[in-house]
C-alpha cells in the first residue's frame, strides 16, 4: 500500500495539486494507495503528552505504518517544509521506520529547493527511512487553478512514482531481515 500524505492546510493548496496528481497516478495503474490530507484530518500540536492518543494521531500512525511507501506532499515556508508535516512526524515517530519515502513540494520561488533536506535528515537519521534521491520542486507558474500547468513537472510526478515503486517493490522482494545484515 502507498501513502500520499498532503501536509498544506491552505484550500486552494498547489502541493494539494500535487499530491492528488500522484494519487491520481497511482489509482490508474491499479495500486493500492491512500490519500490523507492533514487538511481534511487535523492533528492536534504535538504536546508530548497527551496529543498522541488523539483518533487522528492513530489513524495517521497506523496508516503509515501499514504503507510500503510514502508520498509527503508539502508547502515551503520560510524555506522549509511547512510545520504541519512536522508535527505529523513527531506525533506518529517510531511508525515511519524503515519506509521508503518521496517527497513534493511547492513554493513561492526557486530559492528554496533544498528545503526538503531538513525533513529528509530527520526521517533518514531518527527513523532509518530510505528517501527517494529524486524530489518534485514546483513553483507557481507550474500550476494553473486546480491542476498542473506544466509537462515537466508531470513528468517528475510519474518518474517520481516510478522510482519510488522500483525502490519499494525490490525492498519488499526481499526475504525477511536480509536488509538488516549489515546494520
Amino acid at each position: 500500500m502507498l501513502l500520499v500524505l498532503s501536509s498544506s492546510l491552505h484550500p486552494t493548496s498547489r502541493s494539494r495539486i500535487l499530491a492528488k496528481a500522484a494519487y491520481q497516478r497511482l489509482d490508474q495503474q491499479g495500486r493500492q494507495c491512500y490519500f490523507f490530507d492533514l487538511a481534511e484530518t487535523p492533528l492536534p500540536p504535538c504536546d508530548g503528552a497527551t496529543a498522541y492518543g488523539h483518533e487522528n494521531v492513530a489513524d495517521l500512525a497506523q496508516r503509515i505504518r501499514d504503507a510500503d511507501a510514502i508520498l509527503i506532499a508539502s508547502p515551503v515556508y520560510n524555506y522549509d517544509v511547512n510545520a504541519a508535516i512536522k508535527n505529523a512526524v513527531e506525533l506518529t515517530g517510531k511508525a515511519w521506520t524503515d519506509k521508503v519515502v518521496g517527497l513534493m513540494l511547492a513554493a513561492g520561488g526557486a530559492g528554496s529547493y533544498m528545503s526538503a533536506m531538513g525533513l529528509a535528515n530527520s526521517l533518514m537519521l531518527d527513523f532509518r527511512c530510505l528517501i527517494v534521491p529524486r524530489f518534485i520542486y514546483a513553483t507557481g507558474e507550474s500550476f494553473e487553478g486546480n491542476s498542473l500547468a506544466d509537462d515537466s513537472i508531470s513528468d517528475r510526478v510519474d518518474l517520481l512514482i516510478r522510482e519510488t515503486l522500483t525502490i519499494s517493490d525490490a525492498l519488499l522482494a526481499q526475504p525477511s531481515g536480509e536488509a538488516d545484515d549489515d546494520a
